[in-house]
């Protein structure tokens, strides 16, 4: 194989010519070890020949025309210096391939996501593995994460909301960035491929508070309904203690001493245990499901009832009530009206409904467990049971004489 030295312009890499043989042509000096290679079939690569060891080696810088020449020479470049500081720039080369094949794949970052942060410290987590698994595994599951673009993460996005899920595609978007702020953060992506991207949709903030006629037309309304017996008291439950879906479910028989529920930090969503005096209407209902299950709430497996559960009857005891309209005299309710509810906004109609009683901020939220900040709630350790005792046995009286349809004027709320 012959060797002939040039000096390399575009026009001449351009005009080379493929013969029988495999041409190297390297460029100026004899010193010089960048050139390029014609195979047979007009394949053209660009190389760096240098020695270590008095062993020569052959370095492919890239293909052309894929690497122009302005390319080729400051690949040459960066590999010259890096032999001249010491190193072997193909070994180095090698090692940057093989790390990149063994980088992880959006797959194996959301296993590692779903392990190290999401089942440690979300009680939902199985709502990211459903997320995970129903949307963004099969589209980028098998993609170098540090190789996913701002455009993946759009065009994911406009696929959910194009079906007609723009809430979805919200919610895709925020466990996105959450899984890959976790990987910033255990260095397996240098950044975020989720900055700055809109949402799909515009989110209302939720402020959907019951009057006293709906509270009413409900409560009886749920009694009356086809739901279990302990769907209907995991849903009103809700209403009269103001705590969340997933703890009222979740609740045991020994967890409550003298008329006090006490949720378990390990099942309390802020991490702290969490007291609840329980006013007579909530013991009254605890009282229609009474069983001797350690569960209050038992489900056949041998667990308990699950929150979704109780959401899903929920909307089924909904969509059945009659809206009529001028085109459909048999329409029913749907997601989009007023009168829609969640059992989330029980919760929000006791707290609401505790305020307007007089009782400060202070005292409903520690009455719903939300999280304070600040220096104070730190050094703050005292335990507000009294105070939650009086707004929720307060609430308890006014929702007796909202479901008795009287109103209790000798209802005194003192210690505010």
């Amino acid at each position: 194989m012959k060797e002939v030295r040039v000096i390399f312009t575009d026009r001449y890499i351009k005009s080379l010519k493929p013969t029988d043989k495999r041409q190297d042509l390297r460029e100026g000096k004899p010193n010089v070890g960048f050139g390029i290679r014609i195979y047979p079939n007009g394949d053209k690569s660009w190389f760096y020949i240098y020695r270590i060891d008095k062993r020569l080696r052959r370095m492919t810088l890239g293909k052309y025309p894929a690497m122009s020449l302005s390319e080729a020479r400051k690949a040459y470049s960066d590999a010259r210096r890096t032999f001249e500081n010491g190193g072997d720039p193909a070994e180095i080369k090698q090692e940057i391939k093989r790390k990149e094949k063994e980088a992880d794949t959006v797959e194996q970052l959301a296993n590692e996501y779903l392990e190290k942060w999401a089942k440690p410290r979300k009680r939902s987590w199985k709502e990211d593995e459903r997320i995970l698994d129903k949307d963004i595994l099969p589209l980028l599951g098998k993609k170098r994460a540090k190789e996913v673009t701002r455009r993946d993460i759009i065009r994911l996005l406009d696929k959910i909301a194009n079906r007609g899920a723009p809430i979805a595609a919200n919610r895709t978007q925020a466990l996105l960035s959450k899984m890959f702020r976790f990987a910033v953060g255990r260095d397996i992506v240098p950044f975020s491929p989720c900055l700055e991207i809109a949402k799909a949709s515009p989110e209302n903030k939720k402020d959907r508070v019951l009057s006293d006629e709906e509270i009413r037309t409900h409560w009886n309304g749920i009694l009356e309904s086809d739901m279990t017996q302990q769907t209907k008291v995991a849903l009103l439950l809700q209403l009269v203690t103001a705590q969340r879906k997933g703890e009222v479910v979740a609740m045991r028989w020994d967890e409550i001493e003298d008329n006090v529920w006490t949720i378990p930090a390990e099942k309390a969503k802020n991490n702290e245990a969490h007291r609840i005096p329980l006013s007579p209407q909530a013991m009254a209902l605890l009282e229609m499901v009474k069983n001797s299950s350690p569960w209050i709430f038992p489900a056949p497996n041998g667990g308990h009832l699950r929150g979704d559960s109780v959401s899903r009857a929920t909307r089924r005891y909904l969509m059945r009530i009659k809206k009529p309209t001028e085109s459909n005299p048999e329409a029913t309710l749907t997601k989009n009206d007023p009168e829609w509810f969640t059992p989330h906004d029980f919760r929000r109609t006791a707290a609401t409904n505790m305020t307007k009683s007089g009782f400060n901020r202070l005292t409903v939220s520690k009455v719903l467990n939300h999280v304070e900040g600040g220096v104070t709630a730190i050094y703050d350790r005292h335990s507000y049971d009294k105070e939650k005792k009086q707004a929720l046995e307060a609430w308890g009286r006014k929702l007796e004489s909202i479901l008795s349809k009287t109103k209790n004027d000798n209802v005194i709320v003192l210690n505010r």
